[in-house]
This record gives C-alpha cells, structure tokens and sequence, in this order.
C-alpha cells in the first residue's frame, strides 16, 4: 500500500508573513552591523584620501596622507615598538601559557585553587591592572624593585628610563596569559594518559613525549593562540597608555617614545590632533599588516600544525 503525502502550500501571504518575520528577528544584527561596523569600515576608507580635521568639510588630497607616512618619523617609531612588542610578546605568552597548563594539569592538591587564581587576573578589567602595574612597577615605591632588591639587584626605573619601556608594558601584558593558560589546559585534556604511560615505557624522554605526543593535539591550539596574540599586540593600547600616562614626547627620546605603540600614536592623530584623514590612513596601513603576519603564519602553519586529514 502506498502512502500519499499531502503537500500543503502556504498562501502568498503566509509566505510573506513568515519573511517579514524573520526580517525583523534579523534587524537588530543588521542594523547594528550597518551602524557600527559597515559605515565606520568605508567612511575610514574614504577619509584616508581626504584631509579632515572634524570641523570642516573633508577635502580629498589622494595618497597624500599615506605619503606622509613614509616622512613621518614618529610613524616608524610606533611601528617599530610595536612590531618589537609583538616579536617579544606572542612567543613569550604562547611559552608561559603552555608551560603554565602542564603545571595545571599536574595532580596535586588545591588544583582548583590554582587554577582559579591562575586565570583571576583574566577577569580583572584592563584599566584597573594598569593602575595596579603603575604602582607595582613604580622606581621608588614598586614592589617590582622592592623583590629585586631582596635578591640584590638594582631595581631600573621602569616607567623613566625608556630602555625599560617596552619590558614593562610586556610584564603588564603577560598579566592576563591566565586565560590562554586555561585553554591549553583543555586541550591537553584530550590526550590520552595511556600514550605517556606507553611511551615511557618504550623509554620515551619528556621532550620526545611532549613532541610526538603532546605537541600535535597542542598545535591547532597554538595556531588559534598565535593569530589572537599577534593582533592583540599590534592592536595594543590601554597597557602603554596607562603606564606612559599620556606623556608622549614625540619630539625627542624620553620615555613617552619608548611606550609609543601603533594604535596610541593613531589615537593622538584622530582625537588630539583631529587628523582624522591621516589616523584613518593609519589604520587600514595597520589592517594591511595584521592581514599579511597572518597570511604568513596561516601558510607557514602547514608544515608545523597537525590535524587529522595529514
């Protein structure tokens, strides 16, 4: 016996009452999608090749705000501290998180509780770690040089000196590695307990164990790990501007050049200066390099990352 379906056909206005339906679930992504993404995205486009200062009409100067740059020796400072920044830091967080999660994940009591404590700085909000570290790090006061002292060294004026700039800024970021710590601890919690116990007993040292073993399920983690850190740092602000406390001598080499990153030199071009054409320039020039760092990391990848399919 044969079944017969029965197909039922909504009317037009079934059918149009259903879009209008979902159209209006949708609205609200799209609208702030337009609003807050879409227009910002092409109105920076189209000020880059315009000279606008917020109070008068932009007028369009071509590539002359991207000219400039090559000129503008505070530009090739920022990116160089920034560059520096992110060569120093992403490996040194990736290196602490990993190290820090095999810590993590050792069976020892109150485990928990470091855990927790392990990844509170990554809830403390940015603002209120950077006044923390200002006091920390403070030359005369700071517990930093206090603890040095202890041990006999010669604490160095971390926030005057500008040799010690970029170290402090990187000691402020590693504040948070907490959380990259805990998202190494759950993917080492995919690797099978009995592939160290086999792997020991066929006489496998702790490096072999964590490159044959532990290294490939870690991998695809780092790569996730490595692409967030480097825009996170070639994106930095808030840490070095708390720390230079909007002192920035852009004229000579004090320390407010040593804590001069991309991103603070783009926001005093658009809100301290009102360069807005320039400052937009700047950043689809940082755009360009976020999105080539991570091109070369993604194609350099294949040859270190493991997966499944290889």
């Amino acid at each position: 016996m044969q079944r017969s379906s029965v197909v039922t056909r909504r009317s037009p206005v079934a059918r149009r009452r259903q879009a209008l339906t979902g159209l209006a679930f949708a609205s609200p992504f799209v609208v702030g999608f337009v609003i807050f993404i879409a227009y910002p995205v092409l109105a920076s486009a189209f000020y880059s090749f315009t000279d606008f200062n917020l109070f008068q009409a932009p007028e369009f100067v071509g590539f002359d705000n991207y000219e400039r740059m090559a000129t503008d020796s505070s530009f090739w400072t920022a990116l160089a501290n920034t560059l520096v920044l992110t060569a120093i830091g992403v490996p040194l967080a990736i290196v602490i998180a990993i190290s820090g999660a095999h810590l993590l994940n050792l069976p020892v009591r109150g485990q928990p509780l470091f855990r927790a404590l392990v990844y509170l700085p990554s809830i403390v909000p940015v603002v209120v770690g950077g006044y923390l570290w200002r006091w920390l790090l403070n030359g005369q006061y700071g517990f930093m040089n206090y603890f040095l002292g202890l041990v006999g060294i010669d604490g160095p004026g971390w926030l005057q000196e500008p040799a010690w700039g970029k170290p402090a800024i990187i000691i402020m970021s590693l504040w948070t590695v907490g959380g990259t710590m805990i998202i190494y601890l759950a993917a080492l919690k995919d690797v099978p307990a009995d592939l160290y116990e086999a792997a020991a007993l066929d006489g496998a040292g702790p490096f072999a164990r964590f490159r044959h073993i532990t290294w490939p399920v870690l991998s695809p983690v780092t790569l996730f790990q490595i692409i967030v850190n480097i825009i996170a740092y070639l994106q930095i602000f808030t840490q070095p501007y708390l720390l230079a406390q909007t002192r920035l001598n852009n004229a000579g080499s004090g320390p407010g050049q040593s804590f001069l990153t991309y991103a603070m030199y783009l926001y005093q071009n658009a809100f301290s200066f009102f360069k807005m054409g320039y400052a937009s320039a700047m950043a689809w020039v940082l755009f360009l390099i976020t999105l080539v760092i991570t091109l070369v990391v993604l194609i350099s990848s294949r040859r270190w990352v493991h997966s499944d399919s290889r």
